[in-house]
């Protein structure tokens, strides 16, 4: 059953660091075991797949600027081996073509519904396509007809959006398309290494400001949440996918645009006592993880653009602004 009010949901209260000896150990042994065991795969193409070399790389973030309870500290030594990762987000283009392939009906078309945000719905649409709206967070809108061919509902189509982010993706949808193009999701660890595009400890993808110089360098949200988006940056939905430069590695989208479903488990204190050379999350969870943020995303709600940042949502859930990008072992 699709967890309709459980979007962005807390994965419990933190868990004091400072636990037991034996269970460190035993969760240390248990990463190790993991992260020796991990799925390998081996892409059919390289095609706009950019090879990283890997290796040591400081994750996360002690800025406070930063949510704790999210788990983005602290700033620890991570090692990672060498992989390939997608260029830019799956793009409709891209999924159409797995659609064609394999005949996939994502979980948003078998349910029937996905959530729409409230200022992409037409006005005079609302009260016929709209079955509710999510306690507390008002603005999420549970639409019947909408998924990743009818991003706003049944009246939308990505005719003229065939470079922007595949969205209203959940998690079992990104391991499906991975699975046909013989490709795995990034582990936290990789997703982060390749969003930093080699500097270490920066802000975003590109340094510490925002916009400098005023300059718009990511798809996020500008004016007052979640009223007045004023789309400043020339965008008030995904934008392509190349709309704004890439990293110093090539990668282009890893800051706002869509969330991007990492293949770990979501828990804030798991890497307190888990191995540090490619690690994977937890075992098991209610939650996936995701990075990156999204063009919903503003500094006085959600500055989860931040390269570190991290949230998670349930598996089967999908929305207007969640994508994913694949990654290959080398």
């Amino acid at each position: 059953m699709k967890s309709e009010f459980k979007l962005f949901a807390d994965a419990g209260k933190p868990h004091p660091c400072c636990v037991p000896s034996k269970a460190r150990a035993e969760n240390l042994a248990q990463s190790r075991q993991a992260s020796q065991t991990r799925q390998h795969v081996r892409a059919n193409t390289l095609d706009n797949m950019i090879k990283l070399d890997g290796g040591r790389f400081l994750m996360g973030t002690e800025d406070d600027e930063g949510f704790p309870a999210d788990g983005e500290g602290p700033i620890r030594e991570v090692t990672i081996d060498p992989f390939y990762i997608d260029r830019y987000p799956v793009t409709n283009t891209q999924f159409a073509e797995f659609i064609k392939a394999t005949g996939y009906r994502t979980e948003a078309e078998q349910f029937g519904w996905s959530f729409v945000f409230q200022g992409h719905i037409p006005k005079d649409r609302f009260t016929e396509i709209v079955d509710t709206t999510v306690p507390s967070l008002n603005w999420w809108c549970k639409v019947n007809g909408a998924d990743w061919q009818h991003p706003e509902g049944p009246h939308a189509s990505i005719a003229n959006r065939l470079t922007t982010p595949v969205v209203h993706i959940s998690h079992s949808d990104a391991l499906a398309y991975c699975r046909w193009a013989n490709k795995r999701l990034p582990t936290e660890a990789e997703w982060e290494y390749a969003a930093r595009g080699g500097l270490e400890q920066q802000t975003y993808p590109w340094g510490n400001e925002l916009t400098p110089n005023g300059v718009f360098l990511c798809n996020t949200w500008q004016g007052e949440f979640p009223n007045i988006d004023t789309a400043e940056d020339g965008y008030s939905a995904p934008s392509p996918v190349d709309a704004f430069p890439a990293n110093g590695y090539g990668l282009y989208s890893v800051s706002g645009n869509a969330w991007e479903w990492c293949a770990d488990w979501f828990h804030p204190n798991w890497h307190l006592t888990a191995t540090r050379t490619n690690p994977i999350g937890p075992p098991n969870g209610t939650q996936r993880l995701m990075k990156g943020g999204s063009y919903l995303c503003h500094k006085s709600y959600c500055n989860r653009y931040r390269v570190a940042a991290r949230t998670s949502n349930t598996p089967d859930s999908a929305t207007t602004n969640i994508t994913f990008r694949c990654v290959s072992d080398v």
